[in-house]
C-alpha cells in the first residue's frame, strides 16, 4: 500500500518525530490491492478498532508510528481516517509538522476526507511551541492543503488558541480577517473574544462586545454573561458583576450553577463573606441547589478571610446535605489551620478525611510539612515525609525542596545534602529550585567548591540553570575574593546563553573594586551598557566606595558628577558612602555641607551618614559641634543607632569636657538600651574616681548591671568589691563581663 511505503520508511529509521520533521520522508506510488474476501474485511475492521484504541493510549508519537508500521505489514489492512487522525494528533504534540503534512497528502490520495479535527491538531501543535504566527498563517492561507474551506468552527478554534496564548493583537487581527472574508461569527466566537478581553483586564471593552453581538444577530448565552461577571470579579467589582447578572435576567437568560459560584467567589475575594452567605441563602430560596463547587468556593472564601471555624461548620452542613467533601475541601481547611499555627487541629482534619474515605494527597502532606518546618519541628516534618511513602504516595520535588531548605536554614548542610542524594535515589529529579537552595547555602557557608560541583551537576543532568543560579555563585566567589573564578563563571553565562542582569554585573563590579581592579570594573560598566543594561546607584556606589577608601575624593566627586549627568537621583546610600570617604580624608567641613545638602533635598539622613561626621568632629576636638549634630540627628534624621551612642560616649569621655556631662549621657544611653564599651567606661570611671565622685561611679555600674544580663554570681562579686571600695577590682570583673556582652566596634 502507498501508505505502507510512507510510514514504514519513517518508522524504520526510528527518528524522533520532531527530528524527522527536518528530514521529510518521500511517498512511493501505491500498488493496486488484490480483492479481499468479506470475512477478511470484518477481521480487518476489528483490528482497526483495536489499533485505534492502542494508538489513543500510546503517549509516545514515535512508538505510535512503530505500532502502525507493524499493522501495515498485513496486506489486508488499510488505515481508516480515524487512524490517520490519531497519528497526526500524536505527531502534533511532538511538533513533527512535515510528517503531519505528508500524512494529510496521503489521506487525500487514499480518498479519505480530511476533517476539521486534523486542522485543529496542526493549530494546537503550533500553539504548544508558541508558534502562533504559523497557526494563523495555516488557517488564513494554507487550508488548501487539507481541501477544507475555512468556516466559523475553524476560526473559533484558532481564536481560542490565541486567547489561551494571550496573543491579543493576533486575536484582533484574525477576528477582523474573519469578518473581511464574510465568515459569520456565532456565540462561541464572541464568548471567546470576551474571554480574551477579560483575561487582558479589558472588561469594559468586553462589555461592548454585547452590542457587536446584537449587530450580527447573535444572542448572548449564559457563558457570555458568566464570563463578563468573572471578569468584573477579577477586577474586584462585585457590583458591576451583579449588574451583568441583572442584564442576563432581562434578556431571559437563566443563570447556571457556574454563574452563582462565580458571584459567591466574588464576594469572598473582597472579604464580604456575610454577603456571600446572604447571596447563597437568597439563591436557595429561589430554587438554587448548591453543588460541591459551591461549598468548596464558600469554604475557600471563609478560610481566606480567617474564618476557619465557620468553614468547618460549612463542611458539616455539606455532609448533612449529602455532598462528600473532596480533597480540595479538606486541603483548603488544613492549609488555613497550618498557616495559623494550629497544627494539631490540622492533623485532626487529616484523620477525619481518612475516616470519611477521602485519601490525603501530596498537597495535604506538603502543607503540613511546610508548617512544621516554619516552626522548626524538622523531625516531625521528616517523619511526615516518610509517612508519604508508607501511604503509597511519592514525595514530590516540592516536598524535598521544603525539607532541604529547612535543613539548610538551621545550619545542617550535611543532612540537607543527604536528603538531596536520597531524593535522587528515590527517582525524584531535583529541579532548579533544589539546586539553587543548596548552592545558595553552600556559598553562604563558604563551601564554594561544593557549590561549583553542583553547578556542573546541573549542567550534566540537563537541569535548567537560571541567572539566579549563576548570580549566587558569582556573589559567593566575590565575597571570598576569588575574583578570577567569578569572572570565569560570568563568561560561562554568555557561552551557555544565560542572560546576565544588573545584579550579575553589579556583583562582579563590586568584587573588582574590592580587589582594587578599578580599571576592569570601569570596563565592565561599559560592557553592561553595551548589553542594554543601565548602571544604577548600586553600580556607581561600588566605584565610589573604592575611591573614598583610597582617599581619592576628586575621583569620587567625578563619579558623583557622572551619576548626576546620567540622570541618577543620588540616594541616601550614595551620600553616606561619599560622606564617610570625605571624613576619612579629613574633609569634615565638606562632609558637613553634604549632610546639610541631603536635608535641603528632603532626604532623611541615616546613621551611616551622620556617624562618620560626628566621629570626625570629636577627633578634631569640636565637642560642641559634635553634640549639636547628634541632637540634630535625633530631631530630623533617622534615630541614632548603637554605633552613634558609642561614638558620642567615647568622644565625651576623651574630650576633656565636664565629667558630669559624660555621666549624664551614659544614663541616657543605657536607658535607651545601648550598652557602653568598657574602654570608654573605664575613662569615665577614672575621671570620676580622680574627682572623688565615687557615688557616681557606683550609680553608673549599678545602672549597667540593671540593664545587662550578667550572672547573679558575677553581680555579687562586683557589688562585694564596691562595698569594700576596691573599685579597680570591681572594674576588672565588670569590664570582662561588659566586653563579653558588648564586643569592640570599628567604624568602616
Amino acid at each position: 500500500m502507498a501508505c505502507t511505503s510512507y510510514l514504514a520508511s519513517c518508522s524504520r529509521a526510528s527518528p524522533a518525530p520532531a527530528a524527522a520533521a527536518a528530514r521529510p520522508c518521500h511517498v512511493r506510488p501505491r500498488r493496486r490491492p488484490r480483492p479481499v474476501p468479506l470475512r477478511v474485511y470484518a477481521a480487518a475492521s476489528d483490528h482497526q478498532e483495536r489499533l485505534l484504541a492502542a494508538l489513543h493510549e500510546q503517549a509516545d508519537p514515535e512508538a505510535a508510528l512503530r505500532m502502525l508500521n507493524s499493522a501495515l505489514a498485513r496486506e489486508d489492512f488499510a488505515p481508516s481516517s480515524g487512524v490517520y487522525e490519531e497519528i497526526i494528533r500524536k505527531l502534533g504534540s511532538a511538533g513533527a509538522f512535515d510528517l503531519m503534512e505528508g500524512l494529510v497528502r496521503e489521506m487525500r490520495r487514499e480518498g479519505h476526507e480530511v476533517r476539521v479535527g486534523v486542522v485543529q491538531s496542526f493549530v494546537e501543535g503550533y500553539a504548544r511551541l508558541r508558534r502562533f504566527d504559523d497557526a494563523v498563517d495555516l488557517v488564513l492561507n494554507r487550508l488548501d492543503l487539507f481541501g477544507i474551506q475555512a468556516d466559523t468552527v475553524v476560526y473559533n478554534h484558532l481564536l481560542n488558541v490565541l486567547v489561551e496564548g494571550s496573543k491579543m493583537k493576533l486575536l484582533e487581527s484574525v477576528y477582523n480577517e474573519m469578518s473581511g472574508r464574510g465568515i459569520q461569527p456565532d456565540v462561541v466566537t464572541f464568548n471567546t473574544l470576551i474571554k480574551g478581553l477579560c483575561r487582558a483586564h479589558q472588561v469594559r471593552t468586553a462589555v461592548l462586545m454585547l452590542e457587536e453581538m446584537s449587530s450580527h444577530g447573535v444572542a448572548p448565552d449564559e457563558t457570555t454573561f458568566t464570563t463578563l461577571m468573572q471578569g468584573f470579579v477579577e477586577e474586584g467589582s462585585i457590583e458591576a458583576a451583579l449588574r451583568v447578572k441583572a442584564k442576563m435576567l432581562e434578556t431571559g437568560c437563566s443563570p447556571t450553577r457556574v454563574t452563582v459560584n462565580v458571584l459567591i467567589n466574588g464576594y469572598c475575594k473582597l472579604g464580604r463573606v456575610e454577603d456571600a452567605l446572604g447571596y447563597i441563602q437568597q439563591e436557595i430560596a429561589d430554587g438554587f441547589e448548591p453543588d460541591q463547587v459551591t461549598y468548596n468556593t464558600f469554604v475557600h472564601g471563609l478560610c481566606q478571610n480567617g474564618h476557619v471555624s465557620h468553614a468547618l461548620k460549612v463542611i458539616d452542613l455539606m455532609i448533612q446535605e449529602g455532598h462528600d467533601p473532596d480533597v480540595f475541601t479538606y486541603n483548603t481547611v488544613i492549609n488555613c489551620l497550618s498557616k495559623n499555627g494550629e497544627l494539631d487541629e490540622a492533623k485532626g482534619i487529616v484523620n477525619e478525611m481518612v475516616d470519611r474515605g477521602c485519601l490525603p494527597d501530596t498537597t495535604t502532606f506538603n502543607t503540613l510539612i511546610v508548617a512544621l518546618c516554619s516552626q522548626n519541628r524538622l523531625e516531625e516534618a521528616l517523619d511526615l515525609a516518610r509517612e508519604l511513602t508508607v501511604k503509597g504516595l511519592s514525595p514530590d520535588v516540592y516536598t524535598f525542596n521544603i525539607l532541604i531548605n529547612a535543613l539548610c536554614k538551621v545550619g545542617d548542610p550535611h543532612l540537607g545534602m543527604r536528603l538531596f542524594e536520597e531524593m535522587k535515589i528515590s527517582g525524584c529529579t531535583p529541579d532548579e529550585v533544589t539546586y539553587n537552595i543548596l548552592i545558595d547555602h553552600l556559598c553562604s557557608m563558604g563551601k564554594l567548591g561544593n557549590a561549583l560541583d553542583l553547578l556542573k551537576e546541573m549542567e550534566s543532568s540537563g537541569c535548567p540553570r537560571s541567572t539566579v543560579t549563576y548570580n549566587t555563585i558569582i556573589d559567593g566567589l566575590c565575597k571570598k575574593m576569588r575574583i578570577e573564578e567569578a569572572e570565569e563563571v560570568f563568561d560561562e553565562m554568555d557561552i551557555h546563553g544565560i542572560s546576565r542582569n544588573a545584579v550579575t554585573f553589579n556583583t562582579l563590579i563590586d568584587g573588582l573594586c574590592k580587589a582594587k581592579r578599578i580599571d576592569d570594573a570601569t570596563e565592565l560598566i561599559e560592557q553592561m551598557v553595551k548589553e542594554g543594561l543601565q548602571p544604577d546607584n548600586i553600580t556607581y556606589n561600588s566605584i565610589l566606595t573604592h575611591y573614598c577608601k583610597e582617599g581619592n575624593i576628586k575621583k569620587a566627586a567625578d563619579i558623583l558628577e557622572t551619576m548626576t549627568e546620567n540622570g541618577f537621583e543620588v540616594d541616601v546610600v550614595t551620600y553616606g558612602t561619599l560622606i564617610n570617604g570625605l571624613c576619612k580624608a579629613g574633609r569634615t567641613q565638606v562632609a558637613l555641607k553634604l549632610l546639610r545638602g541631603m536635608r535641603i533635598k528632603g532626604m532623611r539622613p541615616t546613621p551611616k551618614a551622620y556617624n562618620p561626621v560626628i566621629q570626625s568632629l570629636f577627633k578634631r576636638n569640636k565637642l560642641r559641634d559634635a553634640l549639636n549634630l547628634f541632637r540634630e540627628m535625633t530631631e530630623v534624621g533617622e534615630p541614632p543607632d548603637a554605633l552613634t551612642h558609642k561614638i558620642v560616649f567615647r568622644g565625651l569621655c576623651r574630650g576633656g569636657g565636664p565629667i558630669k556631662e559624660a555621666f549624664d549621657f551614659l544614663v541616657e544611653m543605657v536607658n535607651k538600651g545601648f550598652m557602653p564599651e568598657f574602654s570608654s567606661f573605664r575613662m569615665l570611671a577614672e575621671g570620676l574616681l580622680n574627682l572623688g565622685m565615687d557615688d557616681y561611679l557606683i550609680s553608673a555600674i549599678e545602672l549597667v548591671i540593671e540593664k545587662a544580663e550578667f550572672r547573679e554570681s558575677d553581680v555579687s562579686a562586683i557589688r562585694g568589691y564596691l562595698k569594700i571600695r576596691k573599685y579597680y577590682d570591681a572594674l576588672a570583673t565588670f569590664g570582662r563581663l561588659l566586653e563579653i556582652n558588648n564586643p569592640q566596634w570599628t567604624y568602616r
